[in-house]
């Protein structure tokens, strides 16, 4: 058996085809110059795709037994990609890359440098994107910035899924059960020891962005319900502030209409007292709401059943 450490490689791929070989030719270059030391498995994980992708990487598998493929019965989304690949992943360690090249294989080397070194988690953090358009960049600097407000986890700006974890961190995150899952908000939650790795990443080589605009705001939408309950409990903390403003506008009008017999001369007509009212009783649901957003914040924990802790390391047990 060999003494070199195993290095699972994750791969999602969705209607990749013209890149599938680009992506594999620079990682197997990449592979063959960390021979020495390290062993290594490419897990490519078909999000069902509907080119010639599902027949390149059986090909690729046939030709190449480092070459491991994983083929989803439909898509199910990159998320569940790299969910499965973690899954199933045997390594010491686990890379999760991109199959359109714009993450750059040749980093591998760098990425594992920083594990040896005690890293448990490695993350490459995007610079720079060739070309990113000046509403995905503004759409991704928003997000980062609400996120990091509300969110009970703070999630790294301009963090990508091009990062590696420990074998710990890799079973520690097969213990999470949610089914809308963004995992580099899983793994933030996580903890362990981070390091950071910086880089521009590429143009994509070939096809299609598979995150159009829509599918974007749909995961940003999806990052704020599950990482945060600060939407849950808005209702609620507008009910408190309207509740608050009308009740004592209200009380001032009793005071200075009916106590002190008007000495300001205001003039306060019935349609709008009974507006006032009306915006005091809409704060009173609205807090209600909040309440009730409570119990659902308590069952919505105990729903996602997360691990009640994490465990690093464990000795003279």
């Amino acid at each position: 058996m060999s003494d070199k450490k195993l290095i699972s490689i994750i791969v999602p791929v969705f209607n990749e085809q013209e890149n599938i070989s680009l992506i594999y030719e620079r990682l197997v270059k990449v592979v063959g110059g960390l021979a020495e030391q390290y062993q290594a498995e490419i897990i490519f994980v078909d999000d069902g795709s509907a080119d010639k992708s599902p027949q390149i990487l059986e090909e690729l598998a046939d030709q190449d037994q480092r070459v491991k493929l994983l083929q989803f019965s439909r898509n199910f989304g990159k998320e569940i990609a790299i969910s499965a690949g973690l899954f199933i992943a045997r390594g010491e360690a686990a890379i999760m890359i991109d199959a359109d090249l714009q993450h750059p294989p040749e980093l591998l080397g760098q990425f594992i440098k920083k594990w040896e070194d005690g890293a448990e988690v490695v993350i490459g953090i995007r610079e720079k994107n060739k070309n990113e358009g000046l509403v995905k960049k503004v759409g991704s600097f928003c997000f980062y910035k609400i996120m990091n407000i509300i969110g009970e986890t703070k999630i790294i700006p301009r963090a990508t899924d091009y990062r590696l974890l420990d074998r710990k961190v890799i079973d520690e995150f097969n213990r999470f059960t949610e089914r809308n899952r963004i995992s580099r908000g899983l793994i933030d939650w996580l903890g362990f020891q981070k390091d950071f790795i910086y880089f521009q990443a590429d143009e994509r080589q070939n096809g299609q962005a598979g995150y159009g605009f829509l599918k974007l705001v749909k995961l940003a939408l999806s990052s704020f319900v599950t990482h945060s309950l600060f939407p849950l409990k808005l209702a609620g903390y507008l009910g408190v502030v309207i509740t608050s403003a009308s009740g004592l506008f209200g009380l001032f009008i009793i005071i200075e209409k009916y106590i002190l017999a008007d000495p300001f001369s205001f003039y306060f007509s019935g349609p709008f007292l009974v507006g006032v009212f009306l915006l005091f009783m809409v704060g009173i649901i609205l807090s209600c709401l909040g309440l009730v957003a409570l119990y659902v914040a308590n069952i919505h924990g105990e729903v996602v059943n997360r691990p009640l802790y994490v465990i690093r390391k464990k000795k003279n047990f």
